[in-house]
């Protein structure tokens, strides 16, 4: 769960996820629970919040059933598909859910 000043606080990160979601045509689902997993996990700095936001967007479709590719989803926020590879199922414990098993 996050506070509603996180949301406030990390305004512009936001604006990135919705541009990103935008490019990947993601549908509300998906953004929510991509919104909801970073807002959750979000990191203190400022570097590491890039590949947060998109291993919440490859995560968030996960969850929603509109799953992209990890090079999609990482071509959409700028960040590498290693990037995306290394986090997603370490935000998805974090966030206190379980990756899929296959």
């Amino acid at each position: 769960m996050y506070r509603a000043r996180d949301r406030v606080e990390n305004e512009a990160w936001l604006d990135d996820l919705d541009a990103a979601a935008d490019t990947l045509d993601l549908d509300a689902a998906a953004r929510e629970r991509a919104t909801d997993l970073f807002l959750s996990t979000v990191p203190d700095g400022e570097r590491s919040k890039p590949a947060a936001l998109a291993a919440s967007l490859y995560a968030g479709g996960l969850i929603a059933g509109d799953r992209r590719s990890q090079r999609a989803v990482a071509e959409a926020v700028g960040v590498s598909r290693l990037t995306i590879q290394q986090r997603w199922r370490p935000l998805l414990d974090e966030a206190g859910l379980d990756p899929p098993s296959w």
